[in-house]
């Protein structure tokens, strides 16, 4: 079972196609848009290189990673002989449903449906298909490459045998499943996200500066990037949609997303991604420092 299928070229996208492919897999990556898809295996290349500068892959490794990655705009095409389909685009309910859909019209039968989802119900996702047995949440880390746990969420339908061939999955790629159910968040989001949010609500309230909170939490804590440096990277927007699912799952006030970063998606304040969020990325990543606004 070597055929892999990444749906989404976009961040997550491109990681997880580099990790199948770098450990043999042939993996088929689709996206909409040219101009993403354009840029994927220069992405993926630039991340190769770096990998082999410090040593932790081959040349041998690093070119035989391209060649197993081919391009799609065309789900359908992309699809026909994978051995697993992995989805990683927006944190969208209907566009997932789209998605799914059309996996399940056009996949193999015997096709196992990941989603790499950081929030929305595996069960309602499966809801989508014929084959709900088959479907399962991947949960990668970001940056996928690097990043060793892939948090495995079972569905209500989630058969044994599915998960059992995920959790190999994972395991051939030199990654640590760990297994959760099916409930909104998950763990990593459900730990994480009100961490976040709370952190905004403390900029919010004017308890502490961006550049304090994120001190304390990295000096204090451990914590290699602070809260809202990281919110910054998984995009504020990403963050407030998984608010919203933990709010809509739970019914709990402590899950309300705080009006600050609402109102930062609007304004289209979105953190790396735009440019701008609780930090400027004007002079770079590693020049970033924290936003006019909030100084």
């Amino acid at each position: 079972m070597k055929n892999i299928a990444v749906i989404g070229a976009g961040t997550m996208g491109n990681g997880i196609a580099h990790s199948f492919a770098q450990n043999g897999f042939n993996v088929a990556i689709v996206d909409t848009k040219e101009e993403v898809l354009g840029n994927v295996l220069k992405t993926i290349q630039l991340n190769l290189e770096r990998q082999a500068k410090k040593g932790l892959i081959t040349a041998e490794i690093q070119s035989k990673t391209i060649e197993l990655i081919q391009p799609f705009t065309s789900i359908e095409k992309a699809v026909q002989k994978a051995d697993l389909v992995v989805e990683a685009v927006s944190e969208a309910p209907t566009l997932k449903q789209a998605i799914f859909q059309e996996l399940d019209k056009h996949c193999p039968e015997a096709c196992i449906l990941a989603t790499n989802t950081s929030s929305i119900s595996i069960t309602q996702i499966a809801s989508y298909t014929q084959r709900p047995d088959k479907v399962i949440g991947m949960h990668f880390m970001n940056p996928v490459p690097v990043m060793k746990l892939v948090e495995i969420i079972k569905g209500y339908s989630t058969s044994e045998e599915t998960y059992q061939l995920v959790y190999n999955y994972t395991k051939a790629l030199d990654k640590i499943p760990v297994v959760v159910n099916d409930y909104p968040g998950f763990i990593a989001n459900r730990v994480l996200m009100p961490m976040i949010n709370e952190a905004i609500i403390s900029v919010f309230e004017g308890v502490a500066g961006v550049n304090e909170i994120d001190s304390i939490m990295k000096l204090g804590m451990a914590h290699p990037m602070g809260p809202l440096q990281l919110a910054d990277f998984i995009g504020l927007d990403t963050c407030l949609s998984i608010m919203k699912v933990l709010y809509d799952g739970f019914k709990n006030s402590k899950y309300a997303p705080c009006t600050l970063l609402v109102n930062m998606v609007q304004a289209g304040k979105l953190g790396v991604k735009s440019g701008e969020g609780f930090y400027s990325y004007a002079k770079g990543l590693k020049e970033a420092e924290v936003s006019q606004r909030f100084r």
